[in-house]
């Protein structure tokens, strides 16, 4: 009942009686002065106009919430944030919460223009790197793009278009290169003059060196300038070709342009021939029209003339000529086609059968065509037989040379033998070589073939002995087929390694004669099929024990307590079978697989149990963070005093029927739970105190309200005219309902007495002044307060009544609480000092009930 007669936070201390009047605490601000205040307060927020100083320091001071948020608007500064932030943590939520939200943007800012300024220095070294990709500006692009730093947008794009500058002059740099190239390429199929080529392939290697020359050269792919500079390389040495066939044409065009000028009688037939074979060869693609145009001038001079005094000789009597066929003249086309391509070997089957048509009277112009054949002829087969012994002398070279070669033997052999066929070809197309050139031939490729016949014959003998390796494999493997025919104890690990081994030498053993080979083959096969027939029947039999070893380990139950043991007893009879008989290295893996997946299979099942223990206990240790959570959002609500000991219960109820939790974070929920009913327990401690504060300070004014109008009742005043009592009465908070009535009572009957009242009610106040100064000294002394050095007398007196009182009928003295009630009911008349000394006394009392309520 008496828990709102808590101490007020200034009365620290017992008060002397004399001091009481200069040591009272100041009364709290009437409403009035808080409206005035927080007006005065909101004038200096409308005054601050942007002064963040100004603001910090309000935010400090001010006792309105309203008032701080307003003036926090005005703080911006990373440093003056941090400070109203600590100072506001723990006081005002929403200042600190403002000032946090712009100390997390700040931060997010001052990381964007981090990010943004390490694009920049990635611009820059890209700017400067010499080999500049798309690539690596298109990745430049995609990091700006999710960077908010509006500050750096104009470094930044200032720096990106030098970089687009020179992706642009990338491209046309490499468009000028393919350019050139395709121009370079229709250069060699063109028709121009050997000098106007000269001039266009150097304009061309200029063009190429300056763009070689060119800031972005590095960007110029590779393949582009090699295939320029060799194309211009070939065109350049095809020049000296061009220009000596042109000049040929031009003096052959000379030439006939002279003879055609020339008077009839001034040449004949022979001397031009002589003339026309001795100019320089003209290109393939003009010397038909050339020949053309030589042999209609030709036709056109008179016959040679016989020398005078020379008889003519008479031509010899023969059968009569034929006239040439077409065949013939089909045959010395050919013949001429063949010459024109070079193809001697042809050239010379179509002028054997042209011999062969004897009888044949041919016309001048036929007979010229065929001796100009002929003459072609003879002359590239010269030409052949001088290139002949050339390639010849070019052939002995390389296969002198293949000696110093580290090439394999199979391919020298190759290499030798291809060496030989060339020679027969060039026998074939340029005649029988000399007999000293065939002689160093042959020689040359005894000598460089010797290393390859060493070689094929250590090979030879390899294989020897590789079948006398084999015949060896064969007569171990019947010794053991004997011996477990003997019927001996067998080792079948022993077995299965000899086996393997066996196999596995075979393997190894290397070439061996085809013709010995597939007898070895056979016999080793029938000889390791016999061994190893007694082995794969025990291996059979390994693999049935192995089958059940892993239909015991399915079968386990994964809840049952000796499932462990037993899975382990198990896995250590698998190795003791692994170890006397090893199987197959597929079935062994395949079998291994199914037994590890069914152990696996059990130790997932316990795995899942005791998943699902853990899920539960996470389960449970949500439910318990749920009742915390309650609990702290209680601890935070202004109206959680009226159903605190409700929610208590509950929690405490819900608690103790949720299982346990993880151990690892037992601690830290239990934790977390005590806090957050201490926290609870706090705010509610802490509004009741707020209430008997209250209540106390109510109870206070109210007392003093009827003494006050008890003392002008008693000084014969007119109440009801002076002041409205019942009002001011109103006003103060209601009490606790025993004080209330108590004290309405009291109030009303001082209110009541007028007339003929008031002076009876006067009386009474002056008749009870004794009694009530007796007690308050009986009060003082059982609360243990000093009365004062005037009431020494009476108080020991006093303290000797009290004494012997509760001596003689054995009782203790009442509760003081219930005597400052009786106090407070009676009307008296009281002087300052006695209401000091009530003030003290209600201060000591209220102390008192504090702390037994605390107890």
């Amino acid at each position: 009942m008496f828990e709102f007669l808590f101490k007020r936070p200034a009365d620290k201390s017992d008060t002397p009686a004399g001091k009481s009047a200069q040591a009272s605490p100041n009364p709290a601000p009437q409403p009035s002065q808080t409206s005035v205040l927080r007006a005065q307060q909101a004038e200096k927020v409308a005054a601050l106009a942007g002064d963040e100083a100004a603001a910090v320091e309000f935010i400090l001071q001010s006792d309105f919430s309203e008032l701080r948020l307003a003036a926090a608007e005005h703080v911006h500064t990373a440093a003056q944030l941090e400070k109203v932030h600590a100072a506001m943590r723990n006081t005002d939520r929403r200042v600190a919460k403002l000032m946090q939200s712009r100390l997390d943007a700040l931060r997010h800012h001052q990381a964007e223009l981090g990010r943004g300024q390490a694009c920049i220095d990635q611009a820059e070294a890209l700017l400067k790197d010499d080999k500049l990709s798309p690539n690596q500006v298109a990745d430049l692009d995609r990091r700006w793009s999710v960077i908010a730093a509006p500050e750096l947008a104009e470094q930044f794009n200032a720096i990106r278009t030098r970089l687009a500058q020179r992706l642009e002059a990338q491209v046309t740099l490499q468009r000028a290169m393919i350019d050139s190239l395709t121009a370079l390429r229709a250069l060699g199929a063109s028709d121009l003059r050997a000098a106007d080529l000269a001039e266009r392939l150097d304009a061309m290697a200029q063009a190429q060196a300056a763009a070689l020359a060119a800031p972005e050269h590095a960007s110029l792919p590779r393949s582009l300038t090699n295939e320029f500079a060799s194309e211009h390389a070939r065109l350049t040495a095809s020049l000296g070709a061009l220009e000596q066939g042109q000049s040929a044409v031009i003096a052959r065009e000379t030439a006939l342009a002279e003879w055609r000028a020339t008077p009839p009688g001034a040449f004949n037939q022979e001397q031009l021939k002589k003339a026309w074979q001795q100019l320089p060869p003209a290109a393939p693609a003009e010397a038909a029209d050339l020949q053309q145009r030589f042999e209609v001038l030709l036709a056109s001079l008179p016959a040679p003339v016989a020398a005078p005094g020379k008889p003519a000789r008479e031509p010899r009597k023969s059968a009569p000529a034929q006239a040439p066929d077409q065949h013939f003249i089909d045959t010395l086309d050919a013949m001429e086609a063949a010459l024109q391509q070079g193809s001697l070997g042809s050239a010379a089957e179509m002028d054997k059968i042209l011999k062969d048509s004897k009888g044949t009277r041919l016309t001048p112009a036929l007979s010229e065509r065929l001796a100009h054949a002929r003459a072609e002829l003879k002359r590239l087969s010269d030409w052949a037989r001088w290139g002949g012994n050339v390639s010849r002398e070019e052939l002995i070279k390389a296969v002198e040379q293949l000696t110093t070669q580290k090439l394999a033997m199979s391919e020298l052999a190759k290499k030798v033998g291809s060496m030989r066929e060339r020679w027969k070809a060039l026998d074939t197309l340029s005649g029988a070589a000399p007999k000293s050139l065939w002689e160093r031939f042959d020689a040359a490729c005894s000598a460089a073939y010797a290393p390859a016949a060493a070689h094929f014959k250590h090979l030879a003998d390899e294989r020897h002995t590789n079948a006398a390796k084999a015949q060896e494999l064969i007569a171990e493997a019947a010794q053991e087929t004997a011996k477990l025919a003997e019927g001996e104890s067998v080792d079948w690990k022993h077995m299965a390694a000899t086996v393997q081994r066996m196999r596995l030498a075979w393997s190894h053993l290397g070439a061996i004669d085809r013709k010995e080979k597939k007898r070895l083959d056979h016999e080793f096969t029938d000889a390791l099929n016999t061994l190893q027939a007694p082995l794969e029947q025990q291996r059979k039999n390994e693999v049935a024990e192995r089958e059940a070893m892993i239909a015991q380990v399915a079968a386990l139950d994964a809840h049952d307590r000796h499932a462990l043991d037993t899975l382990r007893a198990l896995q250590e009879r698998w190795q003791e079978h692994a170890r006397a008989l090893p199987l197959e290295r597929k079935s062994e893996q395949a079998l291994w697989q199914k037994f590890r997946a069914a152990c696996d299979a059990v130790f997932a099942r316990r795995k899942e149990s005791a998943n699902a223990a853990d899920a539960e206990r996470r389960s449970h240790q949500e439910a318990k963070d749920a009742i915390s959570a309650r609990l702290e959002h209680a601890a935070g609500e202004p109206d959680a005093v009226a159903h605190a000991a409700r929610l208590l219960r509950e929690a405490a109820a819900e608690w103790n029927a949720i299982g346990a939790v993880p151990r690892a974070n037992e601690a830290k929920v239990d934790k977390r739970y005590h806090a957050a009913i201490a926290a609870l327990q706090h705010h509610v401690d802490a509004a009741k105190r707020e209430a008997s504060r209250a209540q106390a300070s109510a109870l206070r004014d109210k007392l003093r309200l009827c003494q006050e109008l008890e003392a002008q009742v008693a000084a014969g005043g007119e109440q009801a005219d002076s002041c409205d009592w019942a009002a001011r009465w109103s006003a103060l908070p209601a009490l606790d309902a025993t004080y209330e009535r108590t004290l309405k009572a009291r109030f009303d009957a001082a209110l009541a007495a007028s007339g003929d009242g008031r002076a009876a009610f006067a009386a009474l106040l002056e008749k009870n002044s004794a009694p009530l100064l007796h007690e308050i000294l009986r009060l003082e002394i059982v609360a243990g307060i000093d009365s004062g050095s005037e009431f020494a007398r009476e108080r020991l007196k006093l303290q000797v009544e009290t004494l012997q009182s509760s001596l003689k009928s054995g009782q203790k003295p009442g509760n003081q609480a219930a005597h400052f009630l009786q106090l407070c009911a009676m009307p008296a008349l009281v002087d300052d000092r006695t209401a000091s000394r009530i003030d003290h006394l209600f201060t000591r009392i209220a102390r008192d009930d504090k702390s037994k309520a605390g107890k």
